[in-house]
């Protein structure tokens, strides 16, 4: 059994969402979380590597409240500040089930990833096919978006398989953020190798680019959020699978919560669920869930730390 491996640095400041009307919801129950003997070895799961700050992590799914069917004007929800309220949903929202990619070696050797093209490890081609026999089961696809790079396509392409063949949309504006000069680095490397690169990427400035082509988190945010906005309108009624990366999950988390941030991991082949419709309205119905990974025999673990490049 491989050692885990935990690492802690400052986490880069949440980009302010674009003023909105809308009213998001997220049920953020939690229950602990068990690790199995068998548990392969944490890799790395968004941008950068977790706070010095503990954190519970949780074993399955977040509690979701029930889904209206297509005859119901309203689902109840907890909003995401943990408050009880009702949420107008109908025939007119796009369900968009965003899915983070495999596992790749990059990921477990702690390597920052970015824009360069890695490609699945065996562990997260397990993964990705246990993702895609759950969501199979779980209802009709009616398409399938990724992310361009290798490692979310192939993790579409196998999700695709397991729900009936459907073709994978590519997409290069579901890529993670680009790092610029720190793509390729070991993390632990990353200060005294580039460190005018290390530290824009810790700065709080959220419009402040990576030296070497780098994206703010302000551009990354707008850029995948405009996305999945695009891809509800052509979508409406229908459920969706979006294969993206961390940091793109964490961006869409913040415009579906802009008053909360969340501190759950964004694990490989983790399940969240949005729910968006008319009026830019974003409703964020799960968060993280991992369960088809507990349920394998030896995949007890999204693999991830926490916020390395996804």
């Amino acid at each position: 059994m491989s050692a885990l491996r935990t690492r802690s640095i400052l986490v880069p400041p949440v980009p302010p969402p674009p003023p909105s009307s809308s009213s998001s919801s997220f049920s953020s129950s939690r229950s602990p979380r068990t690790l199995s003997l068998l548990s392969l070895r944490l890799g790395l799961a968004t941008w950068f590597i977790a706070p010095r700050r503990s954190r519970t992590q949780g074993a399955g799914p977040n509690s979701e409240p029930a889904m209206s069917d297509s005859n119901s004007s309203v689902a109840a929800d907890l909003d995401c500040n943990g408050s009880a309220q009702s949420v107008p949903i109908g025939v007119d929202y796009a369900e968009i089930v965003v899915v983070r990619h495999g596992e790749t070696e990059w990921n477990a050797d702690g390597r920052i990833q970015g824009h360069l093209d890695v490609e699945l490890n065996e562990i997260g081609r397990q993964q990705a096919t246990a993702v895609g026999e759950r969501l199979s089961r779980e209802g009709k696809i009616s398409a399938i978006y990724s992310s361009d790079l290798k490692r979310a396509f192939e993790t579409a392409n196998l999700i695709a398989t397991a729900c009936g063949g459907l073709e994978v949309i590519k997409d290069s504006d579901l890529r993670e953020r680009n790092l610029g000069d720190l793509q390729g680095l070991q993390l632990r490397a990353a200060a005294s190798v580039s460190p005018e690169a290390y530290k824009a990427f810790l700065s709080h400035k959220t419009d402040q680019e990576i030296p070497g082509g780098g994206e703010s988190i302000d551009q990354l945010y707008r850029r995948c959020t405009a996305c999945l906005q695009n891809i509800s309108v052509k979508h409406k009624g229908e459920r969706i699978v979006v294969v993206t990366h961390g940091g793109v999950i964490r961006s869409l988390n913040r415009r579906a919560c802009p008053n909360k941030r969340s501190g759950r991991k964004v694990l490989n082949t983790s399940v969240n669920i949005f729910h968006l419709s008319d009026g830019d309205n974003w409703v964020l119905k799960s968060w993280g869930d991992v369960s088809h990974l507990s349920q394998t025999e030896h995949l007890s673990t999204g693999f991830g730390g926490d916020r390395t490049s996804g």
